[in-house]
């Protein structure tokens, strides 16, 4: 194929991960305020999908990590991106039509990590890349319930004298303020890795050049294409994984969403300004299910979170398997 059309599609498909992957990811962000009453539906997802923008263009770290520190790009070909970036929408698109909160970084991580095995082998992949991934997918969903936990204890034992009325009050005016950090957070991380992708795919190509100290320039247009993208997906919003995240894993207090998405948002933060690909739906997840365990461990449906940790578990070698084969079908059609 010629490689400008390679490169084309490259992007394009990278662009159409990013907008399934705000359409899964909206209830990252929205879920919890939107089941506690403190935002209407749309209200929230225009809010939240002018915060993934903005939070899209704030940071570049992860976008490198992906982009250069995960494989050796001496060693692939533009179609071994474009495998990736085909399977990781197929898997989102039907989790997110199943309901289920999957984290959509690990389906592009393991969709890029299957067609690098199936283009060049292990040697192809990188130690300090491939550590920082299972680093954010063993770390995110326990801090976010630790950090979910510990935050709504906080809250509970500051308010301990206020009226019911004043708990609602306050706390319905502090998730306003939780909720967007939650879709700056979500940006800062999610929207990087299609960045990656594109920027990883024209350094192999020969379009992009690493500086002279390793550094990977990201283009502004794929900073601002990666941004709009994962906004336009968030403003089209997961209604079905809205539903799970915010009501069906246990029913929030303002107070407690407010709890959930500070959680959430600052165990991404703390990941994604380090360079490390996380998952925001781990994040979130996990300290949603910390807030609802500080309340009342019955008051979590743990059936529900059961299915939610199934989805995470199959994710990784659903798209690495899919990767690769997606990669050995374009190799021979290209």
């Amino acid at each position: 194929m010629d490689p400008e059309l390679l490169a084309f599609f490259i992007i394009v498909f990278a662009l159409l991960f990013d907008i399934s992957n705000g359409w899964n990811d909206a209830a990252n962000a929205i879920a919890t305020s939107v089941s506690t009453r403190v935002m209407r539906p749309a209200t929230a997802l225009a809010f939240s999908a002018l915060l993934n923008f903005v939070g899209a263009l704030f940071s570049s770290e992860v976008a490198k990590t992906v982009g250069k520190d995960i494989a050796d790009s001496g060693l692939l070909s533009g179609t071994t991106f474009l495998a990736a970036v085909v399977v990781a929408p197929i898997w989102v698109t039907l989790c997110t039509v199943w309901g289920l909160p999957i984290s959509c970084s690990h389906s592009l991580m393991g969709g890029l990590i299957g067609s690098v095995l199936a283009t060049a082998g292990a040697t192809a992949l990188k130690g300090p890349g491939i550590q920082k991934i299972l680093f954010g997918v063993f770390v995110s969903p326990v801090a976010g319930f630790l950090a979910g936990f510990a935050i709504v204890r906080a809250m509970r034992f500051l308010s301990r004298t206020w009226s019911p009325a004043t708990v609602n009050r306050v706390y319905s005016k502090v998730q306003i303020l939780t909720a967007g950090l939650m879709s700056f957070s979500h940006g800062t991380g999610d929207a990087q890795k299609a960045m990656g992708i594109i920027t990883g795919a024209l350094v192999t190509m020969g379009t992009l050049q690493i500086g002279q100290k390793g550094e990977m320039p990201i283009p502004l247009w794929v900073r601002l294409s990666c941004a709009a993208a994962m906004g336009l997906g968030t403003a089209i919003g997961g209604w079905r994984v809205i539903r799970t995240l915010g009501s069906r894993i246990i029913h929030l207090k303002p107070y407690q969403g407010a709890a959930a998405e500070l959680g959430g948002a600052a165990t991404i933060l703390a990941n994604t300004l380090s360079g490390i690909p996380i998952s925001t739906t781990h994040s979130i997840t996990g300290s949603v299910l910390g807030v609802g365990a500080a309340h009342r461990v019955k008051a979590v449906r743990w059936g529900i979170g059961q299915k939610i940790i199934y989805a995470w578990f199959f994710t990784f070698p659903a798209c690495i398997g899919g990767g690769a084969l997606c990669y050995w079908i374009l190799d021979a059609l290209l």
